[in-house]
């Protein structure tokens, strides 16, 4: 009972925090943290424990799978040498350098200084979605982070867990089998129940069942392969991809409004509460630690947050500049075309931790050598990337001047009037007064998807659509308030003029801001 007082006094300050965070134009990751550590200072401030793997499967798995539904296969390969460069060599080489940091500086044994690395080197695909996703980034810089944030994972994990048995003088080569193992498992393994529930989702259609069947699959997906001990995340993000692919194609537009409207719900309120959760476990971390090591281990927490940031930059320069040369030299199919100086710099600075990092550095046993300095450098690099990271991004942003995306218009441009053009086709083989009505319908349409701007601006059908609704539903709210109509009548023709409203608007209108 307790822990869910608890959990809705946390969405009430929460909701109460966003709205500042939309008023001071903050990114609510960072406001949400920073609350979270005020609030673990407070005498009443509630104790929430919870456990590292179950912290995970419920804040990870869904945002993962949010993410992974919207990234294409062919993006990734398009883009697999900046991915390969982010998703391994930073992770390795971040890995590294705290390594050397935390055993010169800190006298960490080796092992336990390589596992702090592998636990502070990968983005988290949570915070990174969440601090990035109401800027504007060009198509190309989006795909590199969303991607670098899905695999990355699977690098750090590798590491960690040959890092953690050796620290703990366990079977090394045993686990270094395993983990290697654990990838390429995770990948087929996601492929593989991508595909069953392919097979069994138009069993569902149609029904509120199809909305469990979605968290019930995404969960399970991560817990089967946890207990298979295979990447849950490289399973999460291949069966997230492979539905993502199959089953647009296949889900009727009201399931789908439905699902999606469900799902960005579920998905920001469990990433407020993760963030809230991240700030409130400060106070435990703090405690941990003697007196004595208290500010020593601040300092060294300090000098992993600034060496996490410094690596990706440089990581970046360094291939900017290695494959802007090979660009001009030879433009080989195989390498993207590279950002601009402008573009990567913005790129090097969306380096959010998150909860994966604090969950993996909680999940550390007891015994662990130097357990709680570990953690508390997890915690330092988590809420500084948040805090110093997410509210200089937007102003970096708005600096470099890349915030407008002509690319992306233009392409939207061009599909929409490709589309237009067989819904025109299509009205010729209907009756003249219908194909008449049609026509003048797609006709405006075209002349709205043509332009550069705004392809997707309302029409003037649409404008005036919307105002034949809005006096359909005054007439409506007139006759239920009259008693004469039945509030089961009431509800069904509400519900169509939503529809008819909602077909009236431009789909920016139509998503919910998160904020």
């Amino acid at each position: 009972m307790a822990l869910f007082e608890h959990l809705v006094l946390l969405l009430f300050v929460a909701a109460v925090l966003l709205i500042g965070s939309r008023r001071l134009g903050l990114p609510y990751p960072t406001l949400l943290s920073v609350a979270g550590v005020a609030v673990a200072f407070l005498p009443f401030s509630p104790t929430i424990q919870i456990d590292p793997r179950l912290a995970l499967v419920i804040f990870i798995a869904p945002a993962l799978l949010d993410a992974a539904y919207d990234t294409a296969p062919r993006d990734l390969r398009r883009l697999w040498v900046p991915l390969l460069v982010l998703a391994v060599g930073a992770v390795i080489i971040t890995t590294a350098a705290v390594a050397v940091l935390g055993w010169k500086f800190a006298g960490l044994p080796i092992a336990a200084a390589v596992a702090l690395g592998a636990i502070v080197a990968p983005t988290d695909a949570v915070a990174v979605n969440a601090v990035t996703n109401r800027i504007d980034l060009t198509r190309h810089g989006s795909l590199v982070i969303q991607g670098e944030s899905l695999l990355n994972d699977a690098t750090a994990l590798l590491i960690f867990g040959v890092a953690t048995a050796a620290a703990l003088q366990s079977d090394a080569d045993n686990g270094l089998a395993r983990i290697a193992l654990a990838v390429p498992g995770g990948i087929v393994f996601g492929l593989v129940l991508g595909k069953c529930y392919v097979a069994i989702a138009d069993a569902f259609s149609g029904t509120q069942s199809s909305i469990i069947m979605q968290f019930t699959g995404t969960f399970g997906v991560w817990l089967l392969a946890d207990r298979l001990n295979i990447s849950p995340v490289l399973a999460v993000v291949t069966y997230a991809m492979v539905i993502g692919q199959i089953m647009p194609g296949r889900v009727t537009a009201r399931d789908r409004v439905q699902s999606y409207a469900v799902w960005a719900a579920v998905v920001f309120v469990l990433n407020v509460l993760a963030f809230l959760f991240m700030g409130l476990q400060t106070r435990a971390i703090i405690v941990a630690l003697p007196h004595e090591q208290l500010w020593p281990a601040l300092r060294f927490a300090l000098l992993i947050l600034a060496t996490v940031i410094l690596v990706r930059i440089v990581v970046l320069v360094i291939y900017h500049a290695v494959s802007s040369r090979v660009w001009r030299a030879i433009k080989p199919l195989w390498l993207p075309k590279p950002l601009s100086w402008r573009a990567t710099m913005v790129i090097s600075w969306c380096g959010t931790r998150g909860l994966l990092t604090l969950a993996t550095s909680f999940a550390l046993p007891p015994n662990f050598p130097d357990r709680n300095l570990i953690v508390l450098s997890a915690m330092c690099v988590v809420l500084g990337t948040l805090i110093v990271q997410g509210l200089t991004l937007k102003p970096l942003i708005r600096w470099a001047g890349i915030g407008d995306d002509q690319e992306f218009k233009a392409a939207m441009s061009k599909a929409r009037m490709q589309i237009i053009e067989a819904g025109l086709a299509s009205a010729e083989s209907e009756p003249p007064a219908v194909a008449s009505v049609l026509k003048k319908q797609f006709q405006e349409t075209m002349v709205v998807a043509g332009s550069r701007r705004d392809p997707q601006a309302p029409t003037r059908f649409d404008t005036g659509l919307a105002r034949a609704v809005a006096a359909q539903r005054s007439k409506l709210h007139d006759l239920r308030g009259a008693g004469e109509i039945e509030e089961n009548v009431f509800h069904e023709l509400e519900q169509e003029l939503d529809w008819l409203e909602l077909s009236a608007l431009p789909s920016s209108e139509i998503e919910l801001q998160e904020i």
